[in-house]
């Protein structure tokens, strides 16, 4: 199937933005932070090397090179942490209870939270699912209450592990709220609201403020899906009264595969150990194990000591920059992203309510007559600009919002320069007036570029490039994250 354009999505968001309203460009605007990468050139079809355009930092972000400096001066030290006598091991196990403290600082951590360091959000997530505790009464699996709008690392758990209720979010937030409000009301009683704290499609969110109110006044604890929020905002879990924060040091600048779930502990040091294995215990007998509480409980094995000291340091970084300088430079990006868009014909801009405020930079858009892969595949191949494109495993939402086709995803932070959302906006403005100038076709369910000329990066030992901008296919999974 060779194509230079598909059936269109049904599209039925509205524009995000008025035709009459256009942010300044932001060509000039600057990255806050440096990042590891930024000036790495890539191929295009056409043979030209540019400057790769990295919009796809909602999926991972690159490494502050304040983070990939800090990990350098650790390495040398790094060996066996708790219960190595060395002097390097004492260095490292330092380092990595160090590095929890500043964790739980980084999200406002109460005095008596635990901080467990995971692999990731979807790994905190799926370790919280199983300390909900049962009913006292019956015995029954703890019941959650969660949205529709979820990623499926804050939807699956729940379903598989506890007795979990999906509400499908209303048309506005308001009216979300009011279903929120009503279900633990008539529905409950309820052990837990899992709410995220920005979407991964839209970048939008209900007020966190008024979940927690809600939720508490029901008698049920709220988990923070905090994937796409704190590396974007600040977030305390003192101030705002949420019980549990998940999320990834991949996405907050640190990809050295650690993530942390942090919040109270009686639900944790109760729960069932999430791994079986050594750490994790106080004595071991053939008959009969005595399981520690704290964070051992759940960190049985060796602990990714670089994973967490680089999460400290990403969690260092960003707190000293000023979070209004944040939140000005993110605005400035995401509004000309919006707007741009919105400006050209055929491209439709994703919204879950009309009424969210303060999203982050996360813009979800289609492309009339042209499948989310292929635009995808082109913004790579002839732009040299990184999105993403599928249903972002948010099936669930891009289903309800007419969108099980999928769409394409582009996400800015704090290393991304004005210069590429120009790029980007610029790009589809030129797929739409005059298509694509290379030729693709999908092979095994991917687009790809027939007789793809780029390079690999030398010195790797790879044989070719691996598609991964998948057809848009309302019964398959595309495998995106």
């Amino acid at each position: 199937m060779t194509a230079t354009a598909a059936a269109a999505p049904t599209a039925v968001a509205e524009h995000a933005a008025s035709p009459t309203y256009t942010p300044a460009r932001v060509d000039g605007v600057a990255a806050v932070l440096p990042v590891v990468g930024a000036d790495t050139l890539v191929p295009l079809v056409d043979g030209r090397r540019v400057p790769y355009a990295n919009l796809d930092v909602a999926a991972s972000a690159p490494a502050l090179q304040a983070v990939a400096d800090h990990v350098d001066r650790v390495l040398p030290l790094y060996a066996s942490v708790h219960r190595g006598a060395g002097y390097l091991s004492q260095v490292s196990t330092a380092l990595y209870e160090q590095a929890r403290r500043t964790i739980g600082a980084f999200v406002g951590a109460r005095e008596d939270d635990l901080v467990l360091v995971t692999r990731n959000t979807t790994d905190s997530l799926n370790l919280l699912a199983g300390c909900v505790p049962a009913d006292p009464a019956t015995g029954a699996p703890g019941r959650v209450l969660v949205l529709d709008i979820e990623h499926h690392a804050n939807l699956l758990p729940w379903q598989r592990d506890t007795d979990a209720t999906v509400l499908a979010g209303g048309p506005s937030v308001a009216a979300t709220l009011d279903a929120v409000r009503e279900e633990l009301r008539d529905g409950g009683p309820y052990a837990l609201v899992a709410i995220t704290g920005a979407s991964n499609v839209t970048g939008e969110a209900l007020s966190v403020a008024a979940v927690v109110e809600i939720a508490h006044a029901a008698g049920a604890r709220v988990v923070l899906d905090g994937a796409q929020l704190v590396p974007h905002r600040p977030f305390s879990l003192a101030a705002s009264g949420v019980d549990y924060v998940a999320f990834s040091g991949h996405k907050t600048y640190a990809p050295y595969g650690a993530g942390a779930l942090v919040g109270r502990r009686d639900w944790l040091d109760a729960g069932t150990p999430y791994l079986a294995g050594g750490g994790a215990v106080r004595r071991v007998r053939v008959a009969e194990t005595t399981w520690h509480e704290g964070p051992a409980r759940h960190e049985a094995g060796s602990p990714n000591v670089i994973g967490a000291v680089a999460l400290a340091a990403a969690a260092e970084a960003l707190r000293a920059v000023d979070p209004a300088e944040l939140a000005v430079h993110e605005a400035a990006l995401r509004d000309r992203l919006v707007a741009g868009l919105a400006e050209i014909d055929r491209v439709q801009v994703v919204r879950c309510w009309a009424d969210a405020v303060d999203p982050v930079g996360v813009v979800t858009f289609t492309v009339a007559g042209y499948d989310p892969g292929l635009v995808a595949a082109f913004l790579s191949a002839e732009h040299g600009i990184g999105v993403r494109d599928g249903r972002f495993c948010a099936h669930p939402l891009l289903g309800r919002l007419g969108f099980d086709a999928g769409a394409v995803r582009a996400s800015v932070g704090v290393g991304t320069p004005g210069a590429d959302v120009e790029r980007l906006v610029a790009a589809v403005r030129s797929l739409v007036a005059d298509g694509p100038q290379a030729q693709y076709d999908v092979v095994d369910g991917l687009w790809v570029v027939v007789d793809d000329p780029r390079p690999v990066p030398e010195g790797l030992g790879l044989d070719g490039l691996l598609a991964t901008a998948a057809l848009g296919d309302p019964t398959g999974c595309t495998p995106i994250l």
